[in-house]
């Protein structure tokens, strides 16, 4: 999918990228998997804010997306290809031969008229839905599950892709896209290939109104604050703060290591991100 750039004939055009949106077919959401969801504006139940920045934004419809490919052995023709406005993947409508129709991630290279199947008997072929155990080893895979049963968590952006490494003692090894290794039970279900909407990352934004369309409204700076109002306010004249940036109730917020050290599923990380050995504590 390659990406539409323009002329400079304003200043926003003048970086500004979107997506051509070549592979949709169709731009109605099927209405029976779609639902609506209040907007939050970032604040929780209490009416507080816990997430700034957020608020506004164009009004959006809920895809029901199947993770879970449960219907194990019928076979579903792609209907359609269709946008999500709430994600960077593209997805794929299915039509299933018993009347019932789900939506799914479009990996790259499935066309509208595919004949589709999960299960562990599947082949394993693009759009196929199998257990680890059944993947040939060295295939790209996405949407993995990390408990068998649950649906898929792992590897659902747009141009994902995960690499299946090798299998032991029911388990797979999995190469995620950051680069860490990590086992998972080889009963857990995964996708063949990488998912679709490779050019994502090459989008640019290029003018302000396009993050409120998305929801995202500006922030004031830190240090343009008060001292009153942020630990990095005040100052006489323009100043970085004088120290290590901080959120507005001190917390660290470049570098600081936010995962427990102690968390269970640790045992199952063979090398981090950065290619050292995970030790366990």
């Amino acid at each position: 999918m390659p990406v539409k750039v323009f002329r400079p004939l304003t200043p926003s055009t003048r970086y500004i990228t979107i997506a051509s949106f070549d592979e949709i077919t169709k731009t109605k959401p099927e209405k029976s998997l779609i639902f609506t969801r209040k907007k939050t504006g970032g604040r929780n139940c209490y009416g507080r804010v816990t997430s700034r920045g957020i608020g506004g934004g164009h009004k959006q419809k809920i895809r029901n997306v199947d993770f879970k490919r449960n219907k194990i052995g019928i076979e579903a023709t792609v209907a359609a290809i269709e946008y999500d406005p709430r994600r960077t993947a593209r997805l794929a409508l299915l039509k299933y031969k018993d009347g019932d129709k789900s939506y799914i991630l479009a990996p790259v290279g499935l066309q509208v008229g595919t004949k589709i199947i999960s299960g562990p008997t599947a082949p394993p072929e693009v759009g196929n839905h199998l257990p680890l155990r059944a993947v040939p080893v060295g295939l790209s895979i996405h949407n993995i599950e990390m408990i068998a049963g649950k649906g898929g968590q792992m590897v659902r952006t747009a141009g994902g892709a995960a690499t299946l490494m090798s299998r032991d003692e029911g388990y797979a090894q999995i190469r995620l896209p950051s680069g860490e290794i990590r086992k998972i039970n080889e009963n857990c279900y995964a996708t063949i290939g990488q998912v679709g909407n490779t050019e994502h990352e090459n989008v640019i934004l290029g003018k302000a109104g396009r993050n409120r369309h998305r929801g995202i409204h500006p922030l004031s700076r830190a240090v343009a604050k008060n001292p009153v109002d942020h630990p990095m306010g005040g100052g006489a004249g323009k100043t970085s703060g004088g120290g290590h940036p901080v959120t507005p109730w001190g917390v660290i917020t470049k570098g600081k290591k936010t995962r427990n050290r102690r968390k269970l599923s640790n045992r199952f990380i063979v090398a981090r991100r950065d290619g050292r050995p995970m030790k366990l504590k």
